[in-house]
């Protein structure tokens, strides 16, 4: 086991690579379907499988997709783009190569804004987004010696995004995974699921000594079907590689698996170099140009991105940042408070809603926000009676609340009168209440009288108990504070 010590003495250095699947209907350069789940190799044709005399053909919504994605990390988009051939055998890549690009990515640099635990901000920035096809799947079933190979996946439209080396803890990789989840479905481009294998994370993981220039070997980490497990990965990385430099031996660069169960990584194969690979330009497709028309197109059906919300939250609606964080989670969510603050002026009581009772709803039901009985217009009713003293927080919540969930066509202030809920806020009809309160608790009266304050949420219990929850809490606590000063 490693001392903090000799941990303290090194800087893990991390870059990410990160495979979004695209949702696109077919395949990146053929018509078959990229529907999920159906039996295996039932979604190829000749030009999947790489057969002699057919030609691939660029899916324009793939162009799209990257672009999009290329616009909300602030990358430049090029104008001119073409395919390279990247020559490697695996049993489940048909053709013996895969189309991707090379020496021109379709966006260049950009930043991924993350914010940590602490509320630290800072930007991962990006070496390209490029566009490529995915690969098939291999089966290895237990106890058999064979491996089952599904090209179903095959030639599925990829976009990988390449971080630069900027990642100093497991922590910051976690944020970053989480922004790039967060980014693609907002844009809507990709669902972001891990477990299917929608997205998936490669992490080159090199130590230094603090204060040192240069980077150390890399090791590539694969197979983590997690933000969970990449971070564990990335930390029990860090310590091996510093076991071995403190026992004098060489880090190898190489591509290593991560194991969940025992949280180790164990070696796969050596890191190919580039030449291994025998780059060179995919000969049966054109150069693809963007104009600037279609760029200007693609621009402006850009939708709200998650930061510009999260901003927009906390100056607009005066939320502190984490609700700004947890209702720009998800997309629908962040419309939904949107819509709800058309409606209402006390954004903090809505977001409060929405974070507490709503939410508790969704993931109980394991419903979307879109499948929410109650209309964001209703709820804001309900945050209206509230704030207007004409029910407590209390009885909306928990019993005008539950009734609004029925789906019923009544409005919050209509199951507010059918159950006798309104609050007593008239201090002559109150003050016969407080009064009888305080006549029956003398003894309590004279303790409070001699100073002891705390009382005060006593007399507030008994007054709510003998109007049945109906008295206004503002109103019975001025009338109590004025009838025990005097």
């Amino acid at each position: 086991m490693l001392s903090e010590e000799v941990k303290n003495k090194y800087q893990l250095v991390v870059g990410l690579e990160v495979h979004a699947q695209l949702l696109t209907k077919s395949k990146i350069f053929a018509s078959d379907s990229t529907e999920f789940g159906n039996r295996p190799n039932t979604q190829v044709s000749v030009i999947t499988l790489g057969h002699p005399g057919t030609l691939p053909k660029i899916n324009k919504k793939v162009l799209e997709y990257a672009i999009k994605m290329g616009l909300a990390c602030n990358s430049e988009i090029t104008r001119y783009n073409i395919f390279s051939r990247k020559n490697y055998f695996y049993p489940d890549l048909p053709k013996g190569y895969q189309i991707t690009q090379d020496k021109g990515p379709i966006c260049v640099g950009g930043v991924v804004p993350i914010i940590l635990s602490d509320g630290t901000e800072k930007e991962i920035r990006l070496n390209r987004i490029h566009m490529e096809e995915d690969a098939g799947k291999s089966i290895h079933l237990a106890g058999e010696p064979d491996t089952l190979v599904d090209f179903n996946r095959a030639g599925t439209p990829l976009v990988e995004i390449v971080s630069e080396p900027d990642i100093r803890t497991s922590e910051e990789a976690y944020a970053f995974l989480a922004e790039i989840k967060k980014l693609v479905k907002y844009l809507e481009i990709c669902d972001g699921n891990m477990e299917e294998g929608s997205l998936r994370c490669d992490a080159n993981v090199s130590i230094m000594l603090k204060g040192a220039k240069e980077y150390g070997k890399k090791v590539e980490v694969k197979n983590m079907n997690s933000f969970r497990n990449v971070a564990r990965a990335i930390d029990h990385e860090f310590e091996r590689q510093v076991e071995l430099v403190e026992r004098g031996e060489e880090i190898i660069s190489e591509t290593r698996t991560f194991d969940a169960n025992t949280c180790t990584t164990a070696s796969m194969r050596t890191k190919e170099d580039l030449n291994d690979y025998r780059y060179f330009p995919e000969p049966d497709l054109s150069p693809v140009v963007i104009s600037e028309e279609w760029l200007n197109s693609v621009k402006s059906k850009m939708p709200a991105l998650p930061k510009e919300l999260y901003h927009k939250f906390m100056d607009q609606y005066g939320l502190p940042s984490y609700d700004a964080g947890v209702l720009t989670e998800q997309k629908e969510m962040a419309l939904w408070f949107e819509e709800i603050c058309q409606h209402t002026q006390n954004f903090k009581a809505a977001s409060n809603w929405m974070m507490g009772p709503v939410k508790s709803f969704l993931n109980e039901s394991n419903l979307n926000i879109s499948e929410f009985p109650i209309q964001a217009g209703t709820l804001a009713e309900l945050v209206f009676l509230v704030d207007e003293g004409k029910v407590s927080h209390t009885m909306a919540s928990q019993k005008i609340y539950p009734e609004l969930l029925k789906g019923n066509s009544e409005s919050p202030l209509q199951v507010a009168h059918r159950l006798n809920l309104i609050q007593e806020s008239d201090e002559e009809s109150l003050k016969p209440i407080v009064e009888n309160v305080l006549a029956e608790n003398s003894s309590k009266v004279a303790e409070y009288k001699s100073g002891k304050k705390g009382l005060m949420g006593m007399f507030m219990g008994e007054v709510m108990k003998q109007s049945k929850g109906k008295a206004d809490p503002k109103v019975a606590s001025k009338l109590l504070s004025e009838l025990l000063e005097n």
